[in-house]
């Protein structure tokens, strides 16, 4: 126990050496952390390692979907339901029905559950992939608001897919009426039980007297009580996870108040979903010998080349539907016709944004070793294999080439949207005049009487310096401590005004959600500071 867990850290260190590289060299680090899994493998003397398959499902995809769901903008998730509901349950569909025909008819013995639940794991490509691909790159905000939300619904899409091939495969019966109607009584009821236990947090996290840890670990407990209790029932853990966590996150400026929760809570997540990425691809790379010894009949070369195949097809239908996706419903709409027009460069960006990643392999672990009536669960070594050089073909080849691609075509936004900058310094400007609004309503006696207070006043007027400065001169001329409580006292209060402001904001759909957060950062790391200062 002690030399495994040993290994592991030791493990998890290289790949932090390799990610810090990836970082240096300006790559994404998932393609790192793939590459890192195979490098794993060929490690002469490592253990063969055989993971528990309901472990790993549910460990790691519960917060690795949350994550995805809170950090969605819920407006722009809406305004462009359309195309992220054909790519996340039409290609999502499409994609498995394909991949089940294809290997039916190419891999001897490959019935279709068999194809259907690998279509289910490969068929999601991975928003961290996409993400951190694309961070830094010229891309119009609808394009990556289209592939967020594509990576957040066709997760569940996809794990529902996957677990209804499981149970045809360990039953030895599927009935395609039936698993229509299943499908869609066990999706809504999952939305209906996530809807439900995260008003329960909600109320929990509002008007309970909770701390900064407690908030950040009730966060880190809640996907898994969403997806435990929609199991339980028999729903879609899945959707209750997703459905819970977009709704959390819709409320979290009411019931995340303070600044200090806030960057605690990004803080654990950051480091949870991190770890959670690096060690997953550990694990696979510990278990691949044990995966190659399992082909059984099948070579290693064979699974390449299956591999390759079956990452070739993904890739192809991908475009197949993306094209026809963004144009056939302007022919067929006028309401549509009065978007902007996709044009040829969006949709060949979405094409080939379809990097598979942590989600698909940690759903692939999840298969069980034995059928129910405990035989070998059948082509298990050939499916996770299968599914390795999928993530790993597109990782590293659409990985490393879309960047490229993005450069040589030249983007250009295409919706009427304000530069990053403007929208900042609007904000900025928003908020100014509401701490100054409430400083001329409510303070007009503490800002003659308290020299601090006033002092605060011209500062927020002018715009000179930053708060984090003026909050080390009263120690320095040494102020009373009743007159530092009541300064702190009334920054507080303002803070609390501009994230009224900020609410405003959000709900005027004049700024987007992301130049939004990054105020609120700014907000949360001033009143950090704060409490810092005033903090002896």
């Amino acid at each position: 126990m002690h030399h495994d867990l040993l290994l592991i850290l030791g493990l998890l260190f290289v790949v932090m050496l390799l990610v810090m590289l990836a970082k240096k060299l300006n790559v994404a680090y998932p393609i790192f952390l793939v590459l890192s899994g195979l490098g794993v493998s060929l490690i002469p003397g490592m253990p063969e390692t055989v993971l528990d398959p309901e472990v790993i499902f549910l460990i790691f995809l519960p917060p690795l979907l949350f994550e995805a769901a809170w950090y969605t903008s819920w407006k722009d998730f809406w305004k462009w339901r359309r195309p992220i509901g054909l790519l996340a349950f039409g290609l999502v569909f499409f994609t498995s029905m394909a991949v089940a025909y294809f290997t039916n008819s190419l891999i001897p013995g490959f019935t279709l559950a068999l194809g259907f639940l690998l279509g289910g794991i490969i068929s999601p490509p991975d928003a961290i992939a996409a993400a951190t691909v694309l961070k830094g790159l010229p891309v119009p905000k609808r394009l990556l608001t289209i592939l967020e939300g594509e990576s957040l619904v066709n997760d569940a899409s996809s794990l529902i897919v996957f677990r209804f091939a499981l149970a045809a495969v360990m039953t030895g019966f599927f009935s395609f009426e039936v698993a229509v109607g299943q499908f869609f009584l066990v999706a809504g009821m999952g939305v209906v039980v996530g809807l439900v236990i995260a008003h329960v947090m909600y109320a929990i996290h509002k008007f309970l007297p909770t701390t900064p840890a407690i908030d950040a670990t009730l966060t880190v407990m809640t996907p898994y009580i969403l997806f435990l209790t929609a199991e339980h029932f028999h729903f879609s853990g899945v959707m209750a996870v997703v459905s819970g966590g977009l709704f959390i996150s819709f409320r979290s400026h009411e019931i995340f108040v303070t600044g200090t929760t806030r960057i605690n809570m990004l803080g654990v997540w950051t480091t949870l979903i991190f770890a959670m990425n690096t060690l997953v691809f550990i694990l696979i790379g510990l278990e691949l010998p044990h995966i190659v010894n399992g082909l059984g009949e099948y070579s290693i070369g064979e699974g390449i080349k299956y591999g390759l195949l079956i990452s070739g097809i993904i890739i192809v239908l991908r475009f197949i539907w993306v094209f026809p996706a963004a144009y056939v419903p302007r022919m067929m709409s006028a309401k549509v016709r009065k978007e902007p027009h996709p044009g040829w460069k969006g949709p060949l960006v979405i094409s080939w944004a379809g990097m598979r990643g942590v989600v698909s392999l940690a759903t692939a672990l999840s298969i069980p070793v034995t059928l129910s009536n405990g035989d070998a669960f059948p082509y298990r070594s050939l499916i996770l294999f299968i599914t390795f050089v999928v993530i790993l073909v597109t990782l590293v080849f659409q990985g490393l080439t879309l960047p490229l691609i993005v450069r040589l075509i030249k983007l250009r936004e295409i919706d009427p949207i304000l530069p990053e900058e403007e929208q900042q310094a609007g904000i900025r400007l928003r908020l100014k005049h509401a701490a100054l609004s409430r400083l001329n309503r409510k303070y007009k006696n503490e800002m003659i009487e308290n020299e601090l207070v006033g002092f605060l006043h011209r500062d927020l007027e002018n715009q000179v310096e930053v708060i984090s400065r003026k909050l080390t001169s009263p120690l320095q001329e040494g102020a009373q401590v009743k007159e530092l409580d009541q300064y702190r006292a009334i920054l507080q209060d303002l803070y609390a005004a501009q994230r009224q402001e900020l609410s405003m904001l959000r709900r005027e759909h004049f700024f987007s959600d992301e130049e939004i957060r990054k105020a609120q950062l700014q907000l949360d790391l001033d009143e950090a500071k704060l409490v810092r200062q005033f903090h002896f």
